[in-house]
């Protein structure tokens, strides 16, 4: 199309003019002497030269490169999936790293065929990424939240406080508990929130005994919470802490840092526990080098305690007293993320609890450590031990 029009100009342009009179022309010159009409042609012969331009040449941005885009509204996401659908690992790296996968966590795609191992009562755990754990029936729903006199405005939304009456969220929002006098295990599973179907099938899989843990950045933290709350599971809320390697080994907005100070610390708290309600304490998200800050972990601590909540770390901050009760994990179970390895550590978990009593293991939200949890702590009973939630594994300190 451009040729041809260049073609045309140029065609036009070397065409010898038409013979007019003189005579005829002179008129027209003289008046063209005059400084108004003069100005007045000049402007007419500017807009003629334009609409010219334009109609033998087109649109003069024709030559410039475009692009189109068809916008459409996106259709409603459908639900989460529930109990029985298969889910992958999709949004965890969000959080954390998972690095390599183990071939023995993909199923029939890696391995040609789905890896079982035995658990202790029989059942059996498929290492692949679905479940065959049965979703639960709700079991005793615990209030929902917030409870009226526990709660104070604050910048970023309510906070937790100790009642009037003396009532603390460390207790309150807590599952009842009342020991049988059988060796006591608790689980606290954590990471919940950012992946939709894994938060779904730890709330429905689980007993209700098992508490958890979720992470403040979840779009819809309340609505989970509310739903973990129904089926049973008092939950807590985790604190990202500044690790080794930070920043380039960064656990989210609002990291506790150990060169913050009292202040520093109070204003991230307030962000993070304003994040939602019904939690009756807190959990640590990495945070060894802010372990190491004695006015950092001084103002954590007395914040919590001032504000009647727990505080439940991974093992990693056992020496650090404080909050309004505490305890620490005595394992991870899911460091090594296959089926045995998990096994060994749920194990060790029951030998610890029949040595001295009482055993707090934690995990993060994986399928296979979901799905294992949820058959492990099925057949515990048989086995002469109590599953219990973690807050019943939580002291106040001097007692």
């Amino acid at each position: 199309m451009f040729a041809k029009r260049q073609s045309a100009l140029a065609a036009a342009a070397g065409a010898p003019p038409e013979p007019r009179s003189r005579v005829a022309m002179e008129p027209v010159l003289n008046a063209l002497k005059k400084p108004p009409v003069a100005a007045g042609a000049a402007g007419v012969f500017v807009i003629g030269a334009a609409a010219l331009f334009v109609a033998v040449l087109g649109d003069p941005r024709a030559g410039a490169p475009t692009a189109s885009a068809v916008l459409e509204r996106p259709a409603a996401a459908d639900t989460a999936p529930t109990g029985a659908e298969a889910f992958g690992f999709s949004g965890l790296d969000i959080y954390q790293d998972l690095g390599p996968i183990d071939p023995a966590l993909m199923g029939e795609s890696a391995m040609g065929g789905e890896a079982l191992i035995t658990l202790p009562d029989g059942a059996s755990v498929a290492s692949g990424q679905g479940f065959s754990a049965p979703v639960r029936a709700p079991s005793n729903p615990l209030p929902k939240a917030p409870i009226a006199g526990l709660f104070q405005p604050g910048p970023n939304g309510p906070l937790p406080r100790i009642a009037a009456d003396g009532r603390v969220p460390a207790q309150a929002y807590a599952r009842p508990f009342r020991s049988n006098g059988k060796p006591m295990v608790a689980l606290v599973v954590g990471g919940l929130g950012l992946n939709s179907a894994t938060t779904r099938a730890a709330i429905e899989r689980l007993p209700a005994e098992v508490t958890l843990s979720f992470v403040p950045y979840a779009e819809g933290l309340q609505t989970w919470i509310d739903m973990a709350r129904a089926h049973g599971h008092e939950v807590m809320i985790e604190l990202p802490m500044e690790p080794t390697g930070y920043p380039d080994n960064d656990p989210g907005p609002y990291t506790l840092l150990s060169s913050g100070g009292a202040d520093d610390v109070a204003v991230k708290l307030d962000w993070l526990l304003a994040r939602a309600t019904g939690y009756f304490g807190v959990t640590n998200y990495l945070g060894d080098r802010f372990a190491t800050s004695d006015e950092g972990v001084s103002a954590l601590m007395t914040n919590l305690r001032q504000r009647g909540l727990a505080f439940l770390d991974d093992g990693s901050m056992r020496r650090r007293p404080g909050a309004f009760a505490r305890a620490s994990a005595d394992r991870v179970v899911d460091e090594e993320q296959t089926p045995a390895a998990i096994l060994r550590q749920f194990n060790a978990l029951e030998a610890a609890a029949k040595t001295s009593g009482a055993a707090l293991g934690t995990g993060f939200s994986y399928p296979v450590t979901v799905e294992a949890a949820a058959r492990w702590t099925a057949g515990l009973e048989a086995r002469g031990l109590q599953l219990a939630p973690a807050s019943a594994m939580t002291r106040r300190p001097g007692r």
